[in-house]
């Protein structure tokens, strides 16, 4: 199961089912759970605890330290779910302090030449596609798509069911259900990620009025949202009304040319 290339520290905690490839590079501090497959040429360091089933491809760094100039060399952390896929050379550092983590959740699939950046934190169900980077402290949250060579910008948050068209880059955040295009702009709902979540065509229609009043109407924001408390209660509205109101960097705004469309069929 452990090629005779690799070179695994003593102390390095792996589960009797992992398998590890040639010439890979396992540190003291590093925990593997069960089942994982570590691809050739892999290097995981740092305080890195892994879960069971994930696969990292030729060429990731896993736990390396934080591109911080703040960072003075202290034991830091990263934490990585369950069934996650890491392909070719990503690249996802731990955190910057002793007292917090990186985390990266369950079921994400994160391409070729990916990067996590110090203490981002991960949802579950998320796509990082290839060149997708993530600036420290950056949020993503659930089933989210960041597609090709895109930026997010360091403490900048990702909504659930967000979706950053290919080369996209956001340095305010991204409300839940949205799609960004451009650079801090967004162009509508996530339609076809709603769909495949779940949402029916009610709760997708309620989201497209909503989306309307917040984006679309010419109303002041923090206006738009009092107006929307009192018209929209489902649990999806609430979700992208509170993310909206919790927002410290802004949120990014509507291209203001696209028409608002009509119900999907």
């Amino acid at each position: 199961m452990i090629h005779p290339t690799a070179i695994i520290h003593p102390q390095a905690k792996l589960d009797s089912t992992v398998q590890v490839g040639p010439y890979a590079v396992i540190d003291e501090g590093v925990e593997l759970g069960a089942h994982c497959v570590v691809g050739p040429h892999v290097y995981l360091t740092g305080l890195t605890m892994i879960g069971a089933h994930n696969h990292f491809h030729a060429g990731c760094v896993i736990g390396d330290a934080p591109q911080d100039l703040k960072y003075d060399g202290a034991p830091t952390r990263l934490r990585i779910g369950d069934r996650n896929v890491f392909r070719e050379h990503v690249t996802a550092h731990r955190s910057t302090v002793p007292d917090a983590e990186t985390i990266v959740g369950s079921h994400n699939f994160l391409m070729t030449n990916a990067h996590v950046a110090h203490n981002c934190v991960i949802g579950d169900h998320v796509v990082l596609a290839n060149g997708a980077l993530l600036g420290g402290y950056a949020v993503v949250q659930d089933r989210a798509f960041i597609s090709g060579n895109c930026g997010v910008h360091q403490f900048t948050r990702v909504g659930t069911l967000a979706l950053m068209q290919g080369c996209s880059g956001i340095s305010q955040d991204l409300p839940p259900f949205t799609i960004a295009a451009g650079i801090n702009t967004i162009c509508g709902l996530n339609v076809v990620g709603l769909r495949r979540a779940g949402f029916t065509a009610e709760q997708r229609m309620e989201l497209k009025r909503l989306y309307h009043l917040l984006f679309r109407s010419g109303k002041n924001l923090r206006e738009a949202v009092t107006e929307a408390r009192e018209k929209f209660t489902s649990a999806p509205a609430r979700n992208l009304l509170d993310f909206v109101v919790e927002a410290k960097r802004g949120v990014c705004a509507d291209l203001g040319h696209a028409a608002w469309e009509s119900e999907d069929k």
